[in-house]
């Protein structure tokens, strides 16, 4: 009997066929063309807004490059990052859905698929490398006294050879990108899952290394941290100004990195559902209509960086140079 399940199980996965080899042009908008027309709209003013802003961060932070502190250059990577996609990725997107349909065929699907999921990872494992960084900071202080910038560079040729290597896997045979359901954008064929337990190993593997485990680490890192501040808030009060000034300006960077983490999940936890939905769940069952909704909102989280640098008044923010507000500072608190 269990051979007979497991015949049946192989013959199943074996008959399913993914939707963009269904039907003969996979790359037709599957929505109405109004609905197209206000996606367009949409991206583009997400596109105009996140490189404006992450601009704006990478020149600032240009003007005084040779004084930023480790937790800024992770920063400034992570706002490289956000560029990216807004700079590589969405122009395709945007004139794909005014167009009604995919425009750039299938090199060009899998090359917009890579730099999605390049970019996108590259953002989420800078994201962690800052949680870390900040959980180090400030549950165990002597970690401030050795770390300096080179080590800070380190880290970042790791976190780009780690996106590299996810996002190329893809292309070694043992994964793919393809279009979505919508036709008028191209991701990681999450849709290989439903076809081979080969298919659904790569899936597995790609959640776990590029979406799981860093999720895990940002949120142990800001549970440890926010434990931390409610223990240690009354023992600073002791310390002298100079001390707890610095305990100020760590805490600013780390609302920063908490908010800007906060917004980067938030705005992919939905397509990430609805992609493994569609993975390991009936296939086809997720609604073309519904799946479109968590692509949009995973596509404008590289506009809410910059407005975050803006609203929380952090004296190393990389949006300001800082000088005149620590004088300032400096004079009332002497």
């Amino acid at each position: 009997m269990s051979g007979m399940a497991s015949d049946h199980n192989d013959s199943s996965q074996e008959q399913y066929i993914p939707h963009y080899l269904q039907k003969e042009d996979p790359f037709a908008s599957k929505l109405s063309r109004e609905a197209d027309i206000i996606a367009g709209f949409y991206l583009t003013i997400v596109g105009i807004l996140s490189t404006l802003g992450n601009g704006y961060v990478i020149f600032m932070s240009s003007k005084r490059k040779k004084k930023l502190r480790p937790a800024e250059i992770m920063t400034v990577n992570l706002a490289v990052c956000d560029l990216g996609i807004s700079v590589v990725g969405k122009p395709f997107s945007i004139i794909s859905f005014f167009s009604h349909r995919w425009m750039f065929g299938w090199i060009g699907c899998r090359w917009y698929g890579w730099a999605g999921f390049f970019f996108g990872c590259g953002s989420l494992i800078t994201m962690t490398a800052v949680s870390l960084d900040r959980y180090l900071k400030i549950c165990h202080l002597s970690y401030g006294t050795w770390l300096k910038r080179h080590h800070a560079f380190i880290c970042l040729a790791i976190i780009w050879a780690y996106a590299m290597f996810w996002a190329t896997v893809p292309f070694a045979g043992v994964g793919s990108y393809a279009p979505e359901p919508f036709g008028t954008s191209c991701t990681l064929d999450w849709w290989l899952a439903q076809a081979s337990v080969a298919g659904q190993a790569f899936i597995l593997s790609i959640l776990f290394f590029c979406l799981v485990f860093p999720t895990a680490v940002i949120v142990f890192s800001y549970v440890k941290i926010i434990l931390k501040v409610k223990s240690s808030t009354k023992e600073v009060a002791h310390y002298d100004t100079r001390i707890q000034n610095s305990h100020v300006l760590e805490m600013k960077l780390t609302k920063v990195a908490m908010l800007i983490c906060a917004g980067f999940l938030i705005a992919w936890i939905p397509y990430a559902v609805v992609s493994v939905w569609s993975a390991f769940g009936r296939p086809d069952s997720v609604p073309i209509q519904f799946s479109v909704i968590p692509t949009l909102l995973a596509k404008s989280a590289a506009m809410y960086n910059p407005i975050i640098y803006q609203v929380i008044d952090c004296k190393f923010s990389c949006c300001r140079s800082g000088g005149l507000k620590a004088k300032s500072s400096l004079k009332k608190s002497r």
